[in-house]
C-alpha cells in the first residue's frame, strides 16, 4: 500500500488544509484527500508543489509500505 505522509508533514508545521491550499495554490478537496489517504492518483504537479512547500521529495510523500495491503 502507498502511503501519504502529507498529514505527518502538515502536522508538524502545524498546518491546516486552508493553510496549504493557499500556499499551492491547490483545490482544498485534493489535499484533503492526500490528507486523509483516499485519493487513488496523484498529478506530478501536485506532488512537487507539495514537496516544495513542505522541502521534502517524493520518496519522502510518497512510501510504500510493505506491511499493509489496500
Amino acid at each position: 500500500m502507498i502511503r501519504c505522509n502529507l498529514s505527518r508533514y502538515m502536522g508538524a508545521q502545524k498546518m491546516n488544509i486552508s493553510d496549504v491550499a493557499r500556499q499551492s495554490g491547490l483545490n482544498r478537496s485534493t489535499i484533503s484527500l492526500l490528507y486523509h489517504e483516499k485519493a487513488t492518483r496523484v498529478d506530478l504537479d501536485v506532488l512537487e508543489k507539495l514537496c516544495k512547500i513542505f522541502n521534502c521529495g517524493v520518496g519522502e510523500m510518497l512510501e510504500i509500505n510493505e506491511g499493509e495491503q489496500g
